[in-house]
């Protein structure tokens, strides 16, 4: 059995610790160890009078027992009086009970604004002002218990108490605030409502029940709560008589009182009242996020009530699957440039000591590439509008969603800039038991209605799981084991500190990643790194073991998210080829955790996806030329001017499908398709086939398509400015 809680080198101070209660918390913190700090200003239950004797008997009872004591007589309105009294006697503080209190009992049309103030101004204001002056110090040393002393009365009102009931209700709602902010700090706070004679509770109370509710039968909830050990925090607690009983909110499924169409009158809020007032199946929010997230989805709902219903399945949670997979969602669109592209190979891992970082770093680069992972990014906006827009047939509670699994398929290289449509679509809905597996796949289209990538979400809602839906579905796309050989090679990097600072500016903006208060709700001591950075890390690895870094290789990839990691963690992904599939999986080095698994990456064969027979024979670049040969050749004036072979790489869908030479150096000049026949060009300009047109004829400004990274350049940069001299004849094409 574990022993007795014991409070040895802690210091605690009670306010109005001079009789009831806190007399009681004084007496029994010392006599298990802990030095208290006797405040109470003496004065009546009125806040009338002052007198040192309260405070001077308790501490005499302590020191008589062998105890540690010292008093204080000041208000609690100064509360750094108090905390000094602590330091100067003890040196630290660790626990603070705000007990002190008075009464001004009377109906609310008699309340003088003395009245109300005085008991403001003692039970919130005093409790505010003696918890910030030891919050510091609470802080400091990483440990802090705090008790806020609420009331029945501000719990479910009290006639003759409207002053005194407010201020009550007000500290439940410090306290609560206080439990999330001190979090981090190992600062726990709590509510209690006690019920315990004292010389306030005689003026509601008839005389048998204030001696037997004896302030012994609540003190040791208030210890226990106090103690280094106990991690509760955020709660309220009534008490009394030896009975405790910790009290939650409770809320409706509500009703949604309008419709997309209608507006909300008073007479739509009459007739949904028996609704919004029906408790059964009621939930139990416990933070302001939780008890937003069910508004979220009235906007959906509203759009959903003026269609007709799917049939719906049977469900003991209310999820309707069917309706689920049978909505429609707005599609998202999403415009990049090379600034976004660079920023998001920089959150993946990328640094200027890689070899070749010029390729995803430099905008300017002659063969500048888009990471392949890259395409979450336009995908991520549509799939988490699903959940932040709601979902039919789904009542989600989004502070409990986790990203389970990710599978990425591309169509072709992402260009340096454009504007992507992504539509998404919810594929299944899983019952997992522990919770609802929710299948979201996610289309990703170019502007000019090609489909560049495909992403499917599989997103778990802890919790919503047990609504007797299918186990399994051919929708998901499924996870690999890798071979049970060692790896055919391994890649290991280690990850910055601030990985997930500069990751998140990509998009992912969870505070979960940044904020240490908001990672500890979640139940970690630090924020974790996106599960999507490691995806990029790891997609990073195998792209350059084994597609030599080229993106139009990759075809697929697949990964769970199974452990989370620490930004500063070293990643190392292990990979097993076995054609053009490679298996991998990511682990933590420092501690051999598993981070990634059932993963696969696919690669496509060394030519594009996107390239076919034929392709080059189509391009309207090709008119261009043969009609540019008609009116530079043989223009021995222009030759004279221009003096410099330029080489022309002509793209289409990201990829080399044709080449030109200009050679404008001696003679008559010559034009012709494929590579310089003597030497090398001057400059090779590469540039698609529909930009080069736009660039011949006036419609793109060269300086422009250079910086957007529509056109690039090797060789001799400054050549390049002659290309104006060049397209000067284009008007006569």
């Amino acid at each position: 059995m574990p022993g007795p809680l014991r409070f040895d080198g802690k210091v605690v101070l009670v306010t109005g610790a001079g009789q009831g209660l806190g007399r009681e918390y004084a007496l029994l913190f010392a006599e298990r160890g802990a030095s208290v700090v006797v405040n109470d200003l003496g004065g009546s239950f009125k806040g009338e009078g002052q007198s040192t004797s309260a405070a001077d008997k308790v501490v005499n009872e302590i020191k008589a027992k062998g105890g540690k004591a010292v008093a204080n007589y000041d208000s609690v309105e100064f509360g750094e009086k108090l905390v000094e009294t602590a330091i100067k006697a003890f040196g630290r503080i660790d626990i603070v009970i705000n007990n002190a209190g008075i009464l001004r009992d009377k109906s609310f049309a008699r309340i003088s604004d003395l009245d109300w103030d005085l008991i403001q101004k003692v039970h919130l204001r005093g409790s505010f002002s003696v918890t910030r002056a030891a919050w510091p110090y609470m802080k400091k040393n990483n440990f802090g218990r705090i008790i806020m002393t609420s009331s029945a009365s501000g719990i479910y009102g009290n006639f003759g108490q409207a002053n005194y009931s407010a201020a009550k209700l007000g500290l439940v709602g410090l306290s609560n605030t206080l439990s999330i902010e001190g979090n981090k700090y190992n600062i726990r706070c709590n509510a209690i409502a006690p019920s315990a004679g004292s010389r306030m509770t005689e003026t509601v109370m008839p005389p048998e029940l204030v001696a037997a509710l004896k302030p012994e039968y609540v003190a040791p909830l208030v210890v226990y709560l106090c103690h280094e050990e106990t991690e509760e925090t955020g709660s309220l607690f009534e008490v009394g008589a030896g009975w405790i009983s910790k009290l939650r909110w409770e809320r409706t499924k509500g009703a949604v009182c309008r419709t997309s169409t209608s507006k909300m009158t008073p007479e739509s809020v009459r007739d949904s009242w028996e609704t919004i007032s029906d408790f059964t199946d009621s939930t139990n929010p416990t933070t302001s996020r939780e008890s937003t997230a069910h508004l979220i989805g009235v906007l959906s709902q509203l759009d959903e009530s003026e269609k007709p219903a799917p049939t719906p399945t049977s469900s003991s949670r209310g999820i309707n699957v069917e309706m689920a997979k049978a909505a429609k969602f707005k599609s998202m669109t999403y415009e990049y440039g090379p600034k976004d592209a660079i920023l998001y190979a920089l959150g993946v891992g990328y640094t200027t000591k890689d070899e070749d970082y010029l390729k995803f770093l430099f905008e300017g680069s002659e063969d500048f590439s888009v990471v392949p992972s890259f395409a979450v990014l336009p995908a991520q906006a549509s799939s988490t509008g699903l959940f932040t827009g709601g979902i039919p047939g789904m009542n989600i509670d989004i502070t409990k969603i986790l990203h389970g699994e990710q599978y990425m398929e591309f169509y072709k290289p992402f260009p340096s800039h454009g504007k992507l449509i992504s539509q998404a679509r919810v594929a299944d809905v899983l019952d997992k038991g522990v919770g609802a597996l929710i299948i979201i796949d996610v289309d990703t289209y170019d502007e000019n209605k090609e489909k560049v990538a495909f992403n499917q979400f599989a997103t778990m809602v802890i919790g919503a799981g047990g609504f007797q839906g299918a186990k399994n579905s051919d929708a998901l796309k499924k996870m690999v084991k890798p071979p049970k050989r060692a790896p055919d090679a391994s890649m290991a990097e280690k990850t910055c500190v601030d990985q997930a600072a500069l990751y998140r500016l990509t998009g992912d903006r969870n505070p979960l990643h940044i904020d240490p208060s908001f990672a500890a709700m979640g139940g970690f001591k630090t924020p974790i790194l996106h599960g999507m950075c490691s995806f990029g890390f790891a997609t990073r690895h195998v792209l350059k073991t084994y597609a030599n870094n080229d993106v139009s290789r990759m075809k697929a990839i697949k990964a769970r998210f199974s452990k989370p990691v620490l930004p500063g963690e070293t990643l190392q992904t292990d990979m097993w080829k076995d054609g053009n599939r490679i298996y991998f999986q990511c682990k933590v080095v420092e501690t051999g955790v598993t981070c990634l698994t059932g993963a696969y990456v696919d690669l496509y064969q060394s030519e594009s996806p996107t390239t076919s027979p034929g392709q080059a024979d189509s391009l309207k670049s090709d008119a261009l030329f043969e009609g540019m040969k008609a009116q530079v050749v043989g223009q021995k004036d222009l030759v004279k001017k221009i003096k410099a072979c330029f080489g022309w790489e002509i793209t289409k869908n990201g990829k080399k499908v044709s080449e030109w030479t200009v050679d404008m150096k001696t003679g008559d000049g010559e034009l012709y398709r494929g590579t310089p026949k003597k030497g090398k060009a001057d400059c090779t300009i590469i540039i698609s086939d529909d930009d080069l047109i736009d660039l011949a004829s006036g419609k793109l400004n060269g300086q422009t398509a250079f910086m957007q990274g529509k056109m690039k350049i090797k060789g001799n940069i400054m050549t390049a400015q002659k290309l104006s001299d060049l397209f000067k004849q284009q008007s006569k094409l």
